[in-house]
């Protein structure tokens, strides 16, 4: 079945209760859900009416490790080397991949993508901002940087310690676009 934006077309699968009917997938959500129509089947959400503005999101996480990894990461002498700086890189290459990966997410332009890395005292802090001027948001590609960040580090600590962990990975603000500013409550 071909998911079209054409409000004219019909859904074949069920010729006997919709021969003919307009299909419905470009109309109303269910359940208030975008990504659904209004027979709860999955779409993308047509954004083409909608003019570019600029538009942010932040994201954060934090990657537990055992003291023995936190002193290597402070020292730098992790086996598999720099690991802040591929952290960083890994978190900005996920940002541009996001189409790749959800689904139902939009082509955008992603033009700016900053990851920081901060070692704490027993978990290493990780933030991730990105920026554009497009059509929608922001905040899955935030999410995507600093989770991909995330598994990076725990990729090159694996070694040492099994059991370092990816934890409270969560948007904590967005700006930009017809719902505005958000931030998480601390």
């Amino acid at each position: 079945m071909s998911d079209t934006l054409d409000d004219s077309t019909t859904d074949t699968t069920d010729t006997a209760n919709t021969a003919g009917a307009a299909d419905e997938r470009t109309t109303e959500p269910a359940m208030g859900f975008t990504h659904l129509d209004s027979r709860g089947s999955a779409r993308m959400v047509d954004v083409t009416a909608k003019k570019p503005t600029v538009r942010s999101a932040t994201a954060k996480g934090e990657v537990t490790c055992s003291p023995t990894v936190m002193a290597a990461l402070r020292d730098g002498t992790v086996p598999k080397g720099d690991v802040a700086a591929v952290a960083r890189i890994a978190g900005i290459a996920a940002a541009k991949k996001v189409p790749d990966l959800l689904p139902l997410a939009h082509v955008i332009g992603v033009h700016g993508c900053i990851v920081d890395v901060e070692w704490g005292d027993d978990r290493v802090l990780l933030t991730a901002t990105v920026r554009t001027a497009d059509r929608t948001g922001v905040e899955m590609e935030a999410l995507t940087a600093v989770t991909v960040a995330a598994l990076a580090i725990v990729d090159m600590v694996k070694g040492v310690d099994r059991s370092a962990a990816m934890e409270n990975c969560r948007i904590v603000a967005k700006s930009g676009g017809r719902s505005g500013d958000w931030v998480r409550p601390e």
